[in-house]
C-alpha cells in the first residue's frame, strides 16, 4: 500500500486533497504545522469549527508539530519575501515541505500531498512557483497535489504507478464550488469557512506585528500571543500599553502578564484590565491609567481612580479619562502620512 504524508490544515482543500488519496488506497498520515500566528487550536473560539472533525469522520492521523522559533525567522527575514501584510508564503511552504520531507523519511512514506489549488493564492500558489518550491525545499517530484494534478507536470508517485492520474483533478482559480460539491460526494460537511486562517494577511494584526519588530528584534511569545487581543498603544520605543476590550481578553491579558509588568484597571466600575509593558516611568503609567479610565465605564467623570499592580504591590491614581488626542498619539495603527502643511498625501 502506498504511503503519503499530507499538509492537513483542517480546511475544505487540505481535507479534500487526503480523501481523493485515500478513494486510491494510500495510507495518508497528516502533519499539522502549528505557529503563533495561526487559529489556536486549543481555543475552541478562536477556529471556526474543529479542524480536525474530518480526521475522525474518515478515519485518517493527524500529527501536530510547532515551527515556533524556525517560523519567526522566516516571518522577519524572508528570503522570498513578504506578501501583501507580513506574509512570508513561499519562504512558509518550503519551510513546511522540508519539515514533511524529514518525517516522510523517517515513516518510510513515498510522497507529500498538498491541498493547494493552482491560482487560488496569488504569492504561493502559481505554476511557475511550484517547482521552484519543490525544488528549494528539496522535494523535487515528491509533492503531489491532487485538487490540480491535471493541469502540473507528471510527479514521481504517478511515474512508477503508485497513482493513477486520471482519478486526479484539475481543479482551479479562487470559485470553491468545485470543492464544495466534490465535499458533498464524500460527505464531508463539515469544514472551517474559507477565511485564510492566517493572521499575518491581517493588515490590522501585520501592522501591530511590523510595530513590535521594529523595536524588539527578539521578542518573547507572550509579545507575539498578545497581538491576538486588546487595543496596542505605543508609548515609547521601549514600553507598550495594552487595553482588553472585553472580559475574555482581560483574563488574557492577566494570564501573559509577566512578573515585572504593571496592571492597571479602574475599580467599582466596569472596566478593561490595561498591560504596561517594558522601559516605564511616571509619564508611562500616568497615560496608561487615563486609557484605563477612557474605555471603562467612568469615561464621562471629571476624575477616576485606577488601581496599579505590579506584583505584590498595588496603589492607586487619580486620572482624567484620555482624550481623542491622546488616542491619536499614541494608538499603533496605520496613519495616514503627513504632509508639511499636515494635511494627508
Amino acid at each position: 500500500m502506498p504511503k503519503a504524508v499530507a499538509l492537513y490544515s483542517g480546511g475544505l482543500d487540505s481535507t479534500l486533497a487526503i480523501l481523493v488519496m485515500m478513494k486510491q488506497g494510500v495510507d495518508v498520515t497528516a502533519i499539522t504545522f502549528l505557529n503563533h500566528f495561526g487559529c489556536d487550536i486549543s481555543d475552541k473560539s478562536s477556529c471556526s469549527k474543529d479542524p480536525f472533525a474530518a480526521s475522525v469522520k474518515f478515519g485518517f492521523q493527524v500529527k501536530l508539530s510547532h515551527l515556533s522559533d524556525k517560523f519567526l525567522e522566516i516571518v522577519k527575514n524572508p528570503k522570498y519575501g513578504h506578501g501583501k501584510n507580513m506574509n512570508p508564503c513561499i519562504d512558509c511552504r518550503v519551510l513546511m515541505l522540508k519539515e514533511a520531507k524529514g518525517f516522510m523519511d523517517i515513516t518510510g512514506a513515498d510522497f507529500i500531498i498538498t491541498g493547494e489549488v493552482l491560482g487560488q493564492r496569488p504569492m504561493s500558489q502559481r505554476k511557475n512557483c511550484f517547482p521552484m518550491i519543490d525544488k528549494a525545499a528539496g522535494v523535487k517530484g515528491l509533492v503531489l497535489r491532487p485538487l490540480s494534478a491535471k493541469f502540473l507536470p507528471v510527479t514521481l508517485p504517478e511515474e512508477i504507478g503508485l497513482i493513477n492520474r486520471d482519478m486526479l483533478l484539475n481543479f482551479t482559480g479562487r470559485s470553491r464550488k468545485p470543492q464544495m460539491a466534490l465535499a458533498l460526494e464524500y460527505g464531508l460537511t463539515e469544514y472551517p469557512a474559507p477565511a485564510g486562517g492566517c493572521l499575518l494577511t491581517e493588515p490590522i494584526y501585520s501592522f501591530k506585528l511590523k510595530d513590535l519588530l521594529t523595536y524588539n528584534a527578539d521578542p518573547e511569545y507572550s509579545d507575539i500571543n498578545l497581538l491576538r487581543i486588546g487595543r496596542h498603544f505605543r508609548f515609547s520605543p521601549e514600553c507598550k500599553i495594552i487595553v482588553g476590550r472585553h472580559d475574555a481578553e482581560n483574563e488574557a491579558i492577566k494570564l501573559l502578564a509577566g512578573s515585572e509588568d504593571y496592571l492597571l484597571r479602574a475599580e467599582g466600575v466596569g472596566s478593561p484590565l490595561v498591560l504596561l509593558r517594558g522601559k516605564t516611568t511616571d509619564e508611562a503609567l500616568t497615560v496608561a491609567a487615563s486609557l484605563c479610565a477612557r474605555y471603562s465605564d467612568a469615561k464621562k467623570l471629571h476624575e477616576v481612580d485606577v488601581a496599579v499592580l505590579q506584583g505584590d504591590k498595588k496603589y492607586y491614581m487619580k486620572t482624567q479619562p484620555a482624550d481623542n488626542e491622546m488616542i491619536e498619539l499614541y494608538r499603533i495603527e496605520k496613519k495616514a502620512a503627513l504632509q508639511p502643511d499636515g494635511h494627508a498625501f
